[in-house]
């Protein structure tokens, strides 16, 4: 297997992570919070979306998916156009709500094919590119896309938690 290979696979368990913490799920379940500042798993999935579309599209010199496919008004967020939920605040966590599951999975999907065509395009020395030379040492593309599957793999478990913690919350102290 050669590295756009191994990066499409950490990519499509990405994927697979986000689909089971969120499919079946009522939006009052994917919008709820464990407290009053906690992450909803609404806001983990966007995030981790927000991030990789931001980052990847960057990489590859494409438009991201939220505007080129108007996700932006579809998800009629009460935040600014280009938020990806860095330093939100416990209020802004709160206002990234969906009506469905199927909002959150549409724009994820997108973002994760947009991503795929890119990795699958790519050879070992693409890899060395600098990206970003605002860092010492500067990014290579390499690193930036570990940097996002890290990302998101933790915001993905995280959401996987929330859910297993809210579906147990639910189901009362006989289910423990």
């Amino acid at each position: 297997m050669n590295s756009a290979g191994i990066l499409a696979e950490a990519f499509e368990r990405i994927k697979e992570t986000v689909h089971e913490a969120v499919e079946g799920l009522p939006p009052e379940m994917l919008n709820a919070r464990p407290d009053e500042d906690a992450n909803s798993i609404t806001w983990l999935v966007w995030h981790l979306t927000r991030v990789q579309d931001d980052h990847v599209s960057d990489a590859a010199g494409t438009e991201q998916v939220w505007f080129s496919e108007d996700w932006v008004s579809r998800f009629e967020l009460p935040l600014p156009g280009d938020s990806t939920g860095y330093g939100h605040s416990s209020e802004q966590v709160a206002s990234v709500e969906v009506a469905s599951g199927d909002l959150l999975l549409g724009y994820y999907n997108a973002v994760h094919e947009q991503s795929l065509a890119f990795i699958h395009g790519l050879d070992g020395r693409a890899l060395d590119r600098v990206v970003d030379e605002a860092w010492s040492p500067p990014v290579t593309l390499g690193v930036r896309l570990v940097s996002v599957l890290s990302d998101d793999l933790q915001h993905a478990g995280q959401a996987a938690f929330v859910r297993g913690a809210l579906e147990r919350r639910q189901a009362g102290p006989e289910r423990a």
